[in-house]
């Protein structure tokens, strides 16, 4: 965990996507917390990991950690689907009909 947090804090986006995982789970010693890991989910997302792109997407449309907001998790979504996640794909189509 020492090494993870260090190279999120460091701004890698593998690290970040791990950290945040850990957060929302509560796994290996990390007290479980949706706004810490919607916070790590969007700092790997902003620099265009499609996982955490998805799951910042989920989190926005469920409200978890973060303010609920469908044009949010679309925002998110079709950034992934733009890479070609296909949860990312599927998740726009369900969120249209």
């Amino acid at each position: 965990m020492k090494w993870i947090r260090r190279a999120a804090e460091q701004g890698h986006p593998g690290a970040q996507y791990g950290l945040a995982q850990r957060y929302r789970l509560g796994a290996e010693g990390v007290e479980q917390s949706d706004a810490e890991a919607a916070k790590w989910y969007r700092k790997a997302a902003e620099q265009g990991d499609a996982d955490a792109q998805f799951l910042l997407g989920v989190m926005y449309h469920e409200g978890h950690g973060v303010e609920r907001s469908d044009a949010e998790a679309a925002k998110w979504w079709r950034r992934a689907a733009e890479q070609g996640d296909d949860n990312a794909k599927q998740a726009l189509e369900a969120l249209r009909k």
